[in-house]
């Protein structure tokens, strides 16, 4: 056969690009690697509760465009995301807020807060943040550091504090008021029955075939492709002629409680110590106010990437952006040939960010 588009990917990029082509009368095949559609947002059903089988995923917009969007296609509950962190058996709320502070230090105001962190900041007299920590520390002072942010980095980078660069900590919110909500964008939420079916339907109609490797794929086939989306790693595109571009990976431990129906009481807790080896516990049945009799957990532990592990987050420093621009500078010499989403852009999206990408893009194919 004769197609318009191949989609290399059936994540949430490929899948949007692929439904918006075919509304325009276009031809779409899509191959994924994986045994399934829908890419990390992938949730099963298991126990009755739907399992985020790779890490929490909450969505979460200001884009009224993008939430109207989604919204064709599941109907959303009003799940906010609200974490806790327990350090050394103290428990704190997260973001960093005053039931934060208030749990730190036993003051009650923004004020009795704000000069706390700023005599902390003050006495470390760091004006020039040489490192992760000395910038975290002037942004938030020793406390918070030590206690909720020092370990949790550790632990997501695999390196001290001390040895990371200054500029991946930007800048760490403090809000001096009693609210956990996560996010401050307007609209959040998580699909009633998961994520797995806003895929299905984006997909709809349209030729899909799971467990198929692209350039595998691409030497047997005899159909014809106008164009190609790839949304696979751009530096294994190329045959990672000009190295490797870097990520940190995950690991995942499953564990379904039978005879237990709430496990932590949150759907999300991290773990800010370096000494516990993971980052956090998900209980997913709370995505969902979930009342079923037992429950499932998963314990996210980050891990370092080699080729043929799952690339989660890009290490978007120095000499991985320059390397990735070089690739970029390849990958416009392609004809016919795009590249999409977190892999193929090299760049860390949220999901309202894949679907903004996705629609411009399919815009701009006309």
């Amino acid at each position: 056969m004769n197609y318009d588009y191949l989609i290399v990917g059936a994540g949430l990029f490929g899948s949007v690009f692929a439904h918006e082509m075919k509304k325009k009368g276009k031809s779409c095949l899509v191959i994924e690697k994986r045994n399934h559609i829908a890419g990390n947002i992938y949730t099963q059903k298991q126990e009755d509760i739907w399992v985020h089988k790779y890490g929490a995923h909450i969505f979460h917009t200001s884009d009224k465009t993008v939430w109207e969007y989604v919204n064709q296609f599941a109907e959303f509950n009003q799940y906010i995301n609200s974490p806790v962190a327990i350090y050394k058996g103290e428990l704190y709320n997260m973001p960093f807020n005053m039931n934060t502070f208030s749990r730190m230090w036993g003051i009650l105001t923004p004020m009795q807060a704000k000069e706390i962190i700023e005599k902390q900041i003050d006495q470390a007299g760091i004006l020039e943040p040489a490192n992760l920590e000395e910038q975290a520390i002037s942004l938030v002072g020793t406390d918070v550091y030590e206690k909720l942010v020092k370990g949790y980095t550790e632990k997501q980078w695999g390196r001290d504090c001390k040895e990371l660069p200054a500029f991946i900590i930007k800048r760490l919110p403090l809000r001096f008021t009693y609210d956990n909500n996560y996010f401050n964008d307007r609209y959040q939420g998580i699909p009633i029955g998961g994520y797995t079916q806003i895929v299905e339907k984006l997909l709809l109609g349209i030729e899909v075939k799971c467990s198929v490797e692209y350039k595998e794929f691409l030497a047997k086939a005899e159909d014809t492709f106008g164009k190609i989306l790839y949304t696979g790693m751009i530096d294994e595109f190329f045959d990672y002629q000009l190295g490797a571009l870097e990520y940190r990976s995950l690991r995942f431990e499953e564990e379904t409680l039978l005879d237990m129906d709430n496990y932590q009481g949150n759907a999300v807790v991290n773990y800010t110590e370096r000494e516990v080896p993971y980052t956090r516990i998900i209980e997913h049945k709370h995505f969902e106010f979930g009342r079923q009799p037992s429950t499932v957990i998963t314990r996210e532990y980050p891990a370092a990437w080699k080729k043929g592990d799952e690339p989660y987050y890009p290490i978007n420093d120095e000499k991985n952006s320059a390397l990735y621009e070089a690739y970029r500078e390849l990958a416009q010499k392609e004809k016919n040939i795009l590249f999409g989403g977190r892999l193929g852009q090299y760049k860390y999206y949220d999901m309202d960010k894949v679907i903004q990408a996705a629609l411009l893009m399919a815009k701009e194919e006309g």
